[in-house]
């Protein structure tokens, strides 16, 4: 049975009919634009037009002063922040927390209760640390002392500081980088009664403040340094050197300080001992290479939005920092050169696949200029100057040295805040730099860092103090010290839970044929991991 052809409803065939006249007619009148001589469109024009760089005059009004860009009070890290006193400085604040005391200077009190949540998260995958403060917490095996402490203020630390006070110390503490700190979390141990002076954005007169604060108060006296770079220590090496005198020890966790402790042991102007955590194995082939290795790319990532499959970038140094950030690099796609003054870190370099070139041979034609030397003037003016248009260039040392930052403050570059932690310097004929974090560590100032990571290192440091804190009289003199081997194997098998992992045993014969103890340690000083 055949179907009868389908009939139209009424009046939709008219209003098809209208429908098809409009599509022709801008279908028409769409290629009548397209086809006309070349008066709208210029497509030569325009790509020209495209082309060229921003100049310096049409974004003067937007372009924000240094002292603005230092003093930014939040960072692309989370953060919770109240932007209604971000004028203020805390300096200039009346606070006091629940228990009425007021010796303490943070930005916002009132992000306590953020702060400890930020903590308790931490806390969770800090579990050998915890474990560390349960097993001690009995002994007291910290009371009496006394510690000032400079660091990056961030949760991690915060767990670190409140395990020294349930083992007994009395702390006050500062920052070590003006953007690492985490309001918050200021806030939190603030709460709690920790002498805390610290917030993100801090001056340079702020930082020192800080750090003075901690060390000068009438009834107290530190005992203990607890430093990350150097610069509590210098300061009161030479501000305080009555109480430098008195210090019972010193434990430094960076390149930068470390190498500041060894130039004054080699100058005879050490009178403390020192514990060098840089250079034991659970910091330097963890928190160095590890670490590093994954918030290299949160720090970019969250600062520059950057896609690094074909990018080039060159990374100054390779030791275990450098190591770490090449691996992510190139596991992304990067193609990766590196600069090194050592023969051997430049032939791992090159057994890794990289190739090592000197800084002038590469600088024109790279995306991305990565520093982790420990060094300074690494990239200087002359680099700055011969970059492309667009090259991002970052610090991922501890010092802010790396990158000569000094010589781009001239009146002929303009500096432009285009988001937290990140300044386009721009040249007179319109070329920009991406700078981040003012040549500042990237990691701690932009993002974040694996808090496991950090585990270890708070760990080796709390042991680090309590070694040097009890030690009888004579065991270490004047002088800079590693962290004794039997503690490093320590803090690893204090991680090991956390996967898992079961060690095997040696039995009495096998610890014999190798003249081991069956319990450790397990490999000499000398050993290279």
């Amino acid at each position: 049975m055949s179907m009868p052809d389908a009939m139209p409803l009424p009046g939709v065939g008219e209003e098809l009919k209208q429908a098809k006249e409009i599509e022709d007619a801008e279908k028409y009148s769409f290629m009548a634009t397209v086809t006309k001589a070349p008066k709208k469109i210029q497509f030569a024009d325009d790509m020209q037009e495209f082309s060229k760089f921003p100049t310096k005059t049409g974004r003067r009004s937007l372009s924000r002063s240094i002292s603005q860009s230092s003093t930014d009070s939040y960072s692309s890290a989370a953060s919770y922040t109240d932007s209604s006193d971000d004028e203020v400085s805390p300096r200039e604040k009346q606070q006091t927390n629940s228990k009425g005391s007021s010796n303490f200077c943070v930005k916002n009190i009132k992000q306590a209760e953020f702060g400890r949540r930020e903590i308790e998260i931490a806390e969770q995958d800090m579990s050998a640390l915890i474990s560390l403060r349960k097993r001690a917490q009995g002994e007291k095996p910290l009371a009496g002392a006394k510690i000032v402490g400079c660091t990056h203020i961030t949760a991690q630390t915060a767990v670190l500081i409140e395990t020294l006070c349930a083992l007994g110390a009395q702390c006050r503490w500062s920052a070590c980088n003006i953007y690492s700190t985490q309001n918050e979390v200021a806030a939190a141990l603030a709460e709690a009664g920790v002498a805390v002076f610290a917030w993100k954005g801090e001056s340079e007169d702020d930082f020192w403040w800080c750090i003075d604060r901690c060390v000068n108060m009438d009834g107290w006296q530190a005992n203990m340094i607890l430093d990350d770079g150097g610069d509590l220590t210098h300061w009161v090496y030479k501000k305080y050197p009555n109480v430098f005198k008195k210090i019972r020890g010193i434990v430094e966790e960076s390149v930068t300080g470390v190498h500041r402790l060894y130039q004054l042991s080699k100058a005879g102007k050490l009178c403390v001992p020192a514990m060098n955590v840089n250079d034991s194995v659970t910091k330097q082939k963890f928190d160095n290479l590890y670490c590093c290795r994954e918030s290299i790319l949160d720090g970019l990532k969250r600062t520059t939005d950057v896609m690094f499959g074909g990018k080039q970038v060159v990374v100054c140094g390779y030791g275990e920092v450098g190591k770490g950030c090449c691996a992510a690099l190139k596991a992304l796609g990067a193609i990766v050169y590196i600069t090194e003054i050592d023969p051997i870190c430049a032939l791992q370099a090159c057994m890794d696949g990289f190739r090592v070139v000197k800084l002038n041979e590469v600088i024109r034609q790279v995306d991305v200029v990565i520093t982790c030397t420990g060094n300074k003037n690494v990239v200087t003016r002359e680099h700055l100057d011969r970059m492309k248009n667009s090259c991002i260039v970052c610090n991922m040392g501890h010092s802010n040295t790396e990158i000569d930052v000094t010589s781009l403050r001239t009146p002929e570059l303009t500096w432009e805040r285009v988001r937290s932690q990140v300044d386009h310097v721009i040249w007179p004929d319109g070329k920009r730099v991406v700078l981040l974090a003012e040549g500042r560590l990237l990691n701690l100032s932009c993002s974040t860092v694996p808090t496991f990571v950090l585990s270890i290192t708070a760990t080796t440091q709390a042991l680090a103090l309590i070694e040097l804190y009890n030690a009888p009289e004579g065991r270490y003199k004047q002088d800079v010290y590693l962290l004794p081997k039997k503690m490093d194997e320590y803090v690893a098998s204090l991680h090991l839970p956390s996967f898992d992992a079961h060690l095997t045993e040696l039995t009495d014969d096998q610890a014999k044929y190798l003249g081991l103890n069956k319990n450790g340690p397990f490999k000499p000083n000398y050993y290279r991991y």
